[in-house]
C-alpha cells in the first residue's frame, strides 16, 4: 500500500512504533527442536517442493470465488475500506479471467491500493515453494510443531538475493508430515518499494495464509488474514485484511491435469467447504 500523505499532518510522526507480530499463533503447539521422523531434512524439502509444483499445476485447472476486504483502523474504529468479490473462471476459449461480482465504493483515504498490492493478493499471498523456486531461497529447518490436528515440519524461508524487479516471500511455512504439502504460511512479500524522501513509499504487510484439503488431494489456500501496522515516514497505519478463497471446482469434464508427463487423477469425494479461521 502507498501512503496518502494529504490526509495526515506531520504531527503523526510522534506516534509510537508498534512491534511486529510474533510467529506464535492460535492453534499452534510448542515448536520442538527435533529432526524429521524417519527421513532427512533434505528429503523433506525435496518432497514438499515437488508436491508444491504438482499443487500449482493442479490449481490452474480450478475455478473459485475470491473475496478481498482491506480496512484501515484508527484506534478502535475502521476509517476506510476497500472490498471486492470476484469469480476466478475460464472463458469459452479456456483462458482464465476474473468476473467482479461485488465492488462497493473504495473509502480508503490514508493508503492507496497499488498494482503491486493487487498482484500480491492474486499471486503471492497464496504462496507456493516449488522445486523450481527452491534455488532462489535459503531454507532453514526449525523443528516440528502441532498445527491444529496436523503435525508439521517448520521451516524459515528467505531469498538468497533480491534481483531488481522481482518479488519474494520471507517468513515461515508449516509442512504436513503426512502429505508433505504446505498447510500454512506466515510472513511478508519483499522488498518494500518506493522512496520515503519522495513520498511514494509502497509498504507490504505481514500475512498468514491457511490451506485446506480440496478434493481429498490438494492443500489449496482458503483464508488469508492481515493485522499489521505499516510504518510510513509520515505516520503508522494499522491495517486489517481478509482474503477468502471459496467454492473450488475443477474446470470442465474434459480437463486433464498433468505433472511431469503423467495425468493427475482427481479424488472421488467432493470439495470440502472452507471454514473461516478466527
Amino acid at each position: 500500500m502507498t501512503r496518502n500523505f494529504l490526509f495526515r499532518a506531520l504531527g503523526a510522526l510522534a506516534l509510537c512504533l508498534i512491534a511486529l507480530p510474533s510467529f506464535a499463533q492460535e492453534g499452534e503447539g510448542p515448536l520442538k527442536d527435533i529432526p524429521p521422523t524417519g527421513t532427512t531434512v533434505d528429503e523433506v524439502i525435496h518432497r514438499f517442493a515437488t508436491k508444491e509444483k504438482e499443487f500449482k499445476v493442479a490449481r490452474e485447472n480450478y475455478t473459485w470465488t475470491q473475496s478481498v476486504k482491506v480496512q484501515t483502523v484508527e484506534g478502535n474504529s475502521v476509517d476506510g475500506e476497500y472490498q471486492q468479490v470476484f469469480d476466478v473462471v475460464f472463458d469459452d476459449k479456456g483462458r482464465r479471467i476474473s468476473l467482479v461480482k461485488f465492488a462497493p465504493q473504495n473509502t480508503l483515504s490514508r493508503i492507496s491500493m497499488t498494482q503491486e498490492d493487487l498482484d500480491d493478493i492474486e499471486k503471492r499471498m497464496p504462496f507456493t515453494m516449488t522445486i523450481d523456486d527452491l534455488p532462489l531461497y535459503d531454507v532453514k529447518y526449525l523443528g516440528q510443531q502441532q498445527e491444529d490436528e496436523l503435525n508439521c515440519y517448520v521451516f524459515d524461508l528467505g531469498p538468497k538475493r533480491i534481483e531488481k524487479g522481482q518479488r519474494y516471500f520471507e517468513g515461515r511455512i508449516w509442512v504436513d508430515d503426512h502429505d508433505f504439502q504446505i498447510v500454512k504460511t506466515y510472513g511478508k512479500n519483499v522488498p518494500d518499494l518506493g522512496k520515503a524522501k519522495k513520498g511514494n513509499e509502497n509498504l507490504f504487510p505481514r500475512f498468514t495464509t491457511w490451506r485446506e484439503q480440496i478434493d481429498g488431494k490438494y492443500w489449496f489456500p482458503t483464508y488469508t488474514k492481515v493485522d499489521d501496522t505499516l510504518h510510513f515516514v509520515m505516520e503508522d497505519v494499522h491495517i486489517r485484511q481478509v482474503v477468502k478463497y471459496e467454492n473450488y471446482r475443477r474446470f470442465g469434464s474434459k480437463t486433464r491435469i498433468t505433472f511431469e508427463g503423467e495425468e493427475v487423477k482427481p479424488a472421488d469425494n467432493d470439495s470440502k467447504k472452507p471454514e473461516e479461521k478466527k
